[in-house]
């Protein structure tokens, strides 16, 4: 059986300035939302939605709450006004703010030399922890971030603070992987970015210009990182050209199919702040550069009913009723329609690659992971992808460590630092940490 560990709602302490530009950064995640009566507009709820953002955020007395508010939605209606205008995109248009306020140089402390440098073409960032005279060799996490295969960057100051601390704490080498985003490319191009740049850093030659040990490299990633992150250990492990295999694989509240998005944790969250369903399944298809007229279907399921029979093959490889245990499904009923749009996997086959949905995989193919670290989030549309692939793997074989968190949320292991520092945040990190500390 995996060894599952929950935790317990702290404090938190936000900040004045600074909140308002993160609170916004994070709005954009909320253009819609849903409700009984259907998809209501951004024009009608983006003051709700903000609200429900600083819900979480800070308390509802905070006297700084309007100003944050009215950032919150400038910026929100700034991208989407920009993407209507056609000057460009408007996932573009917010990474560009995202990026803009967060981005980081590579200063490197008394403790963590940090370099920006590319691996085969592909931008990476390269934290170095100190050295040690008796550990002459270090080990090392490849780290993949997360945005929707969309936003964020390697270099923005959340990953930067998180690697860094990897890197002192573990006194190990991070490799943290720049890939190219929507909609500069599509699927499956992020996987090709990671690959390039994992397959370079494990090269005899380069490993020991790091001073890494050849046996003790991991990957890792969150939310859509942690997607990129599981197809990659899917492909190396049974690769059988490449001499140094992964160690560990660690997934931080990862997404893992597209296929069944009513989950009970599709269900029970599905207007949570920072990343309700609909959001989720648009990310989906920018990912796969598909149509948006889709996404209505898609969220009831009618991209997977009875009568498409390409995804007939690969509905008990998600079935959640015998995947999640009682505590998870409760009440929940599946949606499964008789009826549906078959054009959609026509139209987007990726949807049923493995490379995008590795919940899907052969258990053949997943047989060959290594030990493997899975955090999950009760508040989290994305809960019952992680523990569906923790079942999967248990039954492979593979030695499983189930991480849920019971107050915690979509993102929240890289809010440690204000003016989004959340007592959740510092505990997921901290047992993150600790976890590859004991296993890498």
């Amino acid at each position: 059986m995996w060894e599952t560990w929950v935790q317990s709602l702290g404090p938190e302490d936000p900040r004045e300035k600074e909140m308002a530009t993160h609170s916004s950064i994070l709005a954009w995640r909320i253009p819609w939302t849903e409700e009984p009566g259907g998809l209501q507009s951004m024009a009608s709820k983006e003051l709700d939605t903000t609200e429900r953002l600083h819900f979480h955020f800070q308390d509802a007395k905070d006297q700084r709450a309007t100003h944050r508010k009215r950032n919150s939605i400038f910026w929100t209606t700034k991208s989407n006004l920009i993407h209507f205008l056609g000057l460009s995109h408007h996932l573009l248009a917010l990474n560009f703010i995202i990026v803009s306020f967060g981005k980081k140089s590579a200063w490197s402390s008394a403790q963590v030399k940090v370099t920006d440098t590319d691996f085969d073409g592909v931008e990476v960032r390269v934290f170095e922890g100190p050295p040690k005279p008796e550990e002459p060799l270090k080990r090392s996490i490849v780290y993949i971030h997360g945005g929707g295969w969309a936003l964020a960057s390697a270099k923005i100051r959340y990953y930067d603070e998180l690697c860094t601390a990897m890197a002192e704490e573990l006194n190990a080498v991070i490799v943290s992987i720049e890939y190219r985003l929507v909609p500069k490319v599509y699927f499956p191009e992020q996987i090709h970015d990671v690959v390039r740049a994992t397959k370079y850093f494990l090269q005899p030659e380069v490993l020991h210009k790091y001073s890494v040990d050849p046996g003790r490299v991991g990957i890792s990633g969150d939310s859509a990182g942690g997607n990129l992150a599981a197809a990659l250990g899917q492909q190396f492990n049974q690769d059988t050209n490449l001499k140094n295999k992964l160690k560990v694989q660690a997934l931080i509240y990862p997404v893992l199919q597209a296929l069944d998005f009513n989950t009970p944790s599709y269900q029970q969250n599905m207007n949570t702040p920072i990343l309700p369903r609909y959001v989720m399944v648009k990310y989906w298809v920018d990912y796969f550069n598909g149509n948006y007229d889709f996404v209505q279907a898609m969220i009831v399921n009618n991209h997977t009913s009875l009568d498409v029979d390409e995804a007939s093959a690969l509905r008990a490889r998600l079935n959640w009723t015998s995947l999640l245990p009682t505590s998870i499904t409760k009440n929940y009923k599946p949606v499964m329609q008789t009826t549906g749009n078959s054009r959609i996997v026509q139209e987007i086959p990726q949807l049923l690659d493995a490379r995008s949905a590795p919940l899907i995989a052969d258990q053949e193919v997943l047989q060959h992971l290594p030990k493997t670290y899975i955090l999950t989030c009760e508040h989290d549309v994305l809960r019952d992808d992680g523990i569906m692939y923790a079942k999967r793997l248990e039954s492979a074989g593979v030695e499983v460590t189930l991480d849920h968190f019971e107050d915690g949320f979509h993102g929240c292991m890289i809010f440690t630092s204000w003016p989004t520092n959340f007592s959740v945040g510092i505990r997921t990190r901290n047992s993150y940490i600790k976890w590859l500390d004991q296993n890498l």
